[in-house]
């Protein structure tokens, strides 16, 4: 039998835990065709019956949160207590909108002159959404709770690499009561995915991923004139300002880009900070690593976990070898941590140039980039210098300040004084080469609904 490109296959050890068989074409017409009925029912159920439902889902999350977790850590090699941390959010999310999706779909009347006028938003049908690994359940819930709530049925094809998760999260849908059909995984290669989005019974596409896949979705989308939504790569600029608080603004960016190894689209990718103090915040950061613990996942004590396979990690390595080649310095760590494991030595570098690899490509692991500049306008003016416009973090004490700097900042978010990350009231979203389209808060739902203007002459 040909050997499946979905499976598990444990970071920590390099070892294969499980296989899944791609599905059929005939499997996947099945499950569109059970989606497309599905709609017919879900979309006139009412938000009542659609939150019970939602609400029950993230209390299952809750419940089984540690288990989900270790999934997690198996499949993509996340640390524990990060796992649990982005159940928690799924269920805060799921509870969000079973909350509020009610409200931000009700008719909105339009002031005019004449008569009466006014919005009534209803679902489009069948969406498609294509989500990446590094958040295994963060990813889809994202994805789906907006759309379920607003009467579309999903189809999810996610990252082959963690196909348990994948599976999980239909069945605790299925389990909290969702009708078949209006959730359903496929286990099918990235190479059908462009056939998928062309179907006509697919009415929205939604991809968070590379910058390569998301243009390739969008055309497909864009040829048969359905609405998609992108969420890209980043690279995204932490700007400390002369009159930050250094040790605060270290310890998070230090430590932000251990989280999940390295492996986040708002990661803080560029540090910019102002000669001034640079050598005081690259010894920081230095000193802060050479205390990090890399190691088991699952184990407590980990500060950083393998990356999300050997492929990941020998690209990361490649990326920071070539930079340094070009004349950056490596000042901590840089190499594969001997024995079986994506493992890597956090790592810092410096002196990196325009022109060098490491300046314009995305580098997705545990790799803090500094860089220094005379003054808050060369920071802003490296902040911009990218294609990217994901995120964005500011530290300053004086916060009127750091708005107006914020504003400055081609990005589609920004965070001052914390680390860019994410919650359901918060709209979600890049632009630029970033992508385009919002997820999570009100922004959210309203990206694969029909706005419809309902008109009463006088």
């Amino acid at each position: 039998m040909k050997t499946s490109s979905i499976k598990t296959v444990n970071p920590a050890t390099g070892k294969i835990e499980k296989e899944f068989q791609e599905m059929s074409e005939e499997q996947i017409n099945q499950i569109l065709d059970k989606a497309v009925y599905a709609f017919q029912q879900w979309k006139i159920t009412s938000f009542e019956d659609r939150a019970e439902i939602i609400h029950t889902t993230a209390s299952l999350m809750r419940e089984k949160k540690e288990d989900l977790a270790k999934l997690c850590a198996k499949e993509m090699g996340k640390i524990l207590e990060e796992g649990i941390a982005e159940v928690e959010l799924c269920a805060n999310i799921l509870d969000y909108y079973a909350d509020k999706s009610k409200e931000f779909l009700a008719d909105k009347p339009i002031d005019t002159p004449q008569g009466k006028a006014f919005i009534c938003y209803e679902p489009i049908g069948v969406i498609l959404s294509v989500q990446p690994w590094n958040f295994p359940f963060y990813q889809l819930v994202r994805s789906s709770a907006p759309n379920i709530m607003a009467g579309n049925t999903m189809v999810m094809k996610h990252a082959s690499n963690v196909p348990q998760c994948a599976e999980m999260m239909e069945k605790l849908f299925l389990d909290a009561g969702l009708p078949k059909g209006v959730y359903t995984n496929l286990f099918i290669p990235g190479s059908k995915v462009s056939n998928l989005a062309a179907d006509n019974r697919i009415k929205g596409v939604a991809l968070t991923g590379s910058e390569p896949a998301g243009a390739s979705l969008a055309s497909v989308a864009g040829k048969n004139i359905k609405k998609s939504t992108l969420e890209l790569g980043g690279s995204d600029p932490f700007i400390v300002l002369e009159d930050a608080d250094i040790d605060s603004a270290v310890e998070v960016a230090a430590y932000g880009r251990l989280w999940n190894a390295g492996q986040v689209c708002v990661s803080p990718k560029r540090i910019i900070v102002m000669e001034s103090f640079a050598d005081q915040f690259i010894q920081k950061s230095k000193e802060i690593y050479e205390r990090v613990t890399v190691g088991d996942p699952l184990d407590p004590n980990t500060n950083l976990a393998p990356l999300s396979s050997q492929k990941a990690l020998e690209e990361v390595i490649s990326q920071v070898e070539k930079t340094v080649s070009q004349g950056a310095k490596l000042v901590f760590g840089g190499k594969k941590i001997k024995g079986e494991g994506a493992y890597m030595e956090p790592t810092i570098l410096i002196g990196i140039k325009k022109g060098m690899l490491a300046y314009t490509d995305e580098i997705f692991g545990p790799v803090l980039c500094i860089y220094a500049v005379k003054n808050e306008a060369e920071a802003i003016e490296l902040a911009n210098d990218t294609e990217f416009g994901l995120g964005a973090t500011i530290f300053s004490k004086d916060i009127n300040h750091a708005v107006e700097v914020a504003r400055k900042i081609d990005t589609g978010m920004v965070f001052i004084n914390e680390l860019t990350g994410t919650s359901p009231e918060l709209p979600f979203g890049g632009t630029k080469q970033s992508g385009y389209g919002k997820e999570l808060s009100e922004l959210g739902i309203y990206e694969f609904v029909n706005e419809k203007l309902i008109r009463i002459a006088k």
